[in-house]
């Protein structure tokens, strides 16, 4: 894959991908009177074959939920093609469009956007099952239920039979990730599914969805604003910037030796737990300085299907 703005922004694999945005750019607005650009020539692959945890980062306004809502095909590119394998989101027909709901999975920020209050949760998990056809039974339904919930943590004995407004936040957000493991994605797109949970509850959160990688083989896009995390539970990461990725690679070398001035003023942000550091001491990059691409590919080896 190639893309005549941007050099690499994705983690590579061979074979063949099952989800890819190919030099795709969003504009909100009338495009001839300039409008407001989202994404500028952005390419990204999920392969097929080899399950990825990539992160996606970048300030608010720099384009992490548009591009999350392109590949979940919830609005159609102004410019380039959203595939899912190899086919356009736009040319699905009836089968493909229910292939791709069900191998391409989302969890959302707001767990409490995601619950009608008048139903138990129950209903949540009830629903997938029923309209995808996942259990003959009832019997079989509510174990396919009980095994979601237990692989992210939670006890169906307590959690079943409640009201969304009976359970925690974290426990709401831990229900909207097993309702997407109720369908074995391939792929789970998480847009700042922590930044709504208390903070002692983020690293549990995360390291759930890391062992659904690892153990599930499901490829995970995890968007957040905040790298600390990013550091914790990803493979490679995409440094977004007024849409444009404007540093990628491995997680490691990108977090601990930053080299775009965007990606520096990002990390110097974190708050390190040193008690000789003052705060603000350092005097940040100016933003107006920053150079659009070509981007810092920060691969510690070539990937043959990298962008």
């Amino acid at each position: 894959m190639s893309q005549p703005s941007q050099p690499p922004a994705t983690t590579g694999a061979t074979g063949a991908n099952l989800l890819e945005m190919r030099n795709v750019s969003q504009i909100f607005g009338n495009p001839e009177k300039g409008g407001t650009i989202a994404l500028n020539h952005m390419s990204f692959a999920i392969p097929e074959d080899k399950p990825i945890f990539t992160s996606l980062v970048g300030e608010s306004g720099s384009g992490k939920t548009t591009f999350a809502r392109l590949l979940l095909g919830f609005q159609h590119p102004t410019q380039g093609e959203i595939l899912y394998r190899g086919k356009n989101l736009a040319a699905l027909n009836g089968r493909e469009t229910r292939s791709f709901r069900h191998d391409v999975q989302a969890v959302f920020q707001d767990p409490f956007e995601v619950y009608n209050p008048f139903y138990k949760v129950d209903h949540l998990l009830e629903v997938p099952i029923r309209k995808f056809k996942l259990a003959k039974s009832r019997a079989q339904a509510r174990s396919l239920m009980e095994e979601a919930l237990i692989a992210v943590g939670l006890d169906p004995r307590v959690t079943l039979g409640r009201y969304p407004h009976q359970l925690s936040g974290g426990q709401r957000q831990r229900i909207t990730v097993a309702r997407a493991l109720l369908l074995k994605p391939k792929v789970i797109i998480a847009d700042e599914p922590v930044s709504m949970v208390d903070a002692s509850l983020r690293a549990s959160i995360l390291g759930t969805l890391r062992d659904l990688h690892d153990n599930y083989g499901i490829s995970f896009l995890y968007i957040t604003h905040d790298l600390t995390t990013a550091y914790q539970v990803s493979d490679d990461i995409l440094v977004l910037y007024k849409g444009n990725v404007v540093e990628s690679g491995d997680v490691v070398p990108v977090i601990k030796d930053p080299q775009h001035p965007y990606t520096r003023l990002l990390v110097s942000s974190i708050p390190w737990p040193d008690p000789t550091m003052r705060w603000g001491d350092e005097t940040p990059p100016d933003p107006s300085t920053f150079s659009m691409p070509p981007i810092l590919n920060r691969r510690e080896a070539p990937a043959e299907a990298a962008v």
